[in-house]
């Protein structure tokens, strides 16, 4: 019985295959359970989950279609691999490729694009590069596009040298460089390691040379990104990309700056955030939301509690639009460090924001969880105060987070039969079980 309700349950390819639905239910009940008819329904699929983040799915959905007779078709397979990119599943990519190429239908510019830039997500840049081989002897001409992929691919992997050779790559073809190829060029020098000396001078440096970039290559994006939904910030890889479409949020214009203060906040340069601010300002610029974001990560995690949440009243003070990135920023940094005041901080934000009704989503609590139970001393009370609060909204816990809290809840001087404990153990159990890995 277990073996049927695996089957049923998880691998609906694999019932198709058995005949069970083509010979076992009626044609009234074959149309209720089938959930797409057509390609173009399949497509309609594809882009449901993408949206959803729930890409580990496409391969079912492309395992249906083949078990339904029904023929993929280029714009399905674009689709597919954009579901890929999104969700950085680098082997799901290649194999949709490989079907696309079994099927006679040779992989275009676009799609290629979007599988350097899965490269990038995955930051794995020496297969991005032989894509770019694959594409010479395929006989698909580079467009300007593929060479910022594939820059910002090598950047997350901080490999210089490669960066600077497509760089003069891009000058040698009379291709100009754009706010993304500056946003590439910070990103590989913050992502090379070790980390130097002059890495922050060189992020200012590139700063300043980017302001001569022309007005006229402010955007590259294509008609069919566009329809897809792909930004180029999500084709690039710019830390932003989550971000492009919250108005008021984010002033697309200010790339460069988004990428060098993202990267300020990861090396905690508070010297080089503050030269930064100053240049923003000659500019004639005001701090955009995800600057604003950027600014306190940098203060909270350099230990300067006071500046970072002196940022995040100005904001608010502004009247600007509260987002919920910025609790959660303001959150997990104060508990950086797990000291007094940064605990009772973070704790108070969370009181606040549940007093006003401003929720956080499944993830982000599992998140806030998974930070909270690091806390080696004091009273526990913020993780206690998420695991409450994820019980009282039914919110799914994951198995990391769950793991760290009853870990945490062990090493204290609780007695064996209090509720909370049994409550997370059970939890905790459940999770183990579910996701195989058997009791503790």
């Amino acid at each position: 019985m277990k073996f049927l309700q695996t089957i049923t349950g998880h691998r609906r390819p694999l019932v198709r295959a058995l005949g069970f639905r083509s010979f076992a239910a009626s044609a009234e009940d074959y149309a209720k359970r089938n959930y797409a008819n057509n390609v173009s329904e399949y497509n309609t699929v594809v882009g449901s989950l993408t949206a959803q983040r729930r890409h580990f799915l496409l391969r079912d959905v492309y395992d249906d279609m083949l078990l339904d007779g029904i023929q993929p078709s280029r714009d399905i397979f674009h689709s597919l691999i954009v579901g890929t990119m999104k969700g950085a599943r680098l082997q799901d990519a290649f194999f949709f490729k490989d079907e696309m190429k079994a099927m006679g239908m040779a992989p275009d510019v676009a799609l290629y694009n979007f599988l350097i830039s899965t490269c990038g997500k995955c930051k794995i840049s020496d297969h991005a590069i032989q894509i770019l081989e694959e594409m010479k002897k395929n006989e698909v001409k580079p467009t300007g596009q593929t060479y910022i992929c594939l820059l910002n691919a090598c950047a997350a992997t901080g490999r210089l040298d490669r960066v600077y050779a497509i760089v003069r790559d891009m000058t040698a073809a009379g291709l100009g460089l754009n706010k993304f190829c500056y946003a590439g060029l910070i990103a590989a020098h913050r992502n090379k390691t070790p980390i130097t000396d002059d890495t922050t001078t060189k992020i200012i440096e590139l700063v300043e040379q980017s302001k001569g970039w022309s007005s006229v290559e402010a955007s590259s994006d294509n008609a069919e990104n566009v329809m897809i939904g792909v930004s180029e910030e999500e084709l690039y890889n710019i830390p932003t990309a989550e971000f492009v479409h919250r108005r008021g949020f984010l002033y697309r214009q200010l790339t460069v700056y988004h990428v060098a203060f993202h990267a300020c906040a990861d090396l905690r340069s508070i010297e080089t955030l503050e030269i930064l601010l100053e240049m923003l300002k000659r500019d004639g610029r005001t701090p955009d939301g995800f600057i604003v974001m950027q600014t306190m990560r940098c203060y909270l995690h350099s230990g300067d509690i006071d500046r970072g949440l002196k940022t995040f009243d100005d904001y608010i003070s502004l009247g600007r639009p509260p987002m919920i990135e910025l609790y959660m920023t303001l959150i997990e940094g104060a508990m950086v460090g797990y000291t007094p005041r940064g605990m009772q901080l973070a704790q108070d934000t969370l009181e606040k924001m549940n007093s006003t009704r401003f929720f956080l989503n499944p993830r982000m609590v599992n998140e806030l969880l998974l930070a909270a139970s690091g806390e080696k001393t004091g009273g526990y009370t913020t993780a206690n105060y998420m695991w409450d609060l994820m019980q009282k909204r039914n919110i799914i816990a994951s198995l990391p987070a769950v793991e760290a809290y009853y870990n945490g809840l062990k090493q204290r001087e609780i007695p064996q039969d209090d509720p909370r404990l049994l409550s997370v153990s059970r939890t905790y159990d459940n999770l183990r079980l579910r996701t195989g890995g058997g009791r503790p």
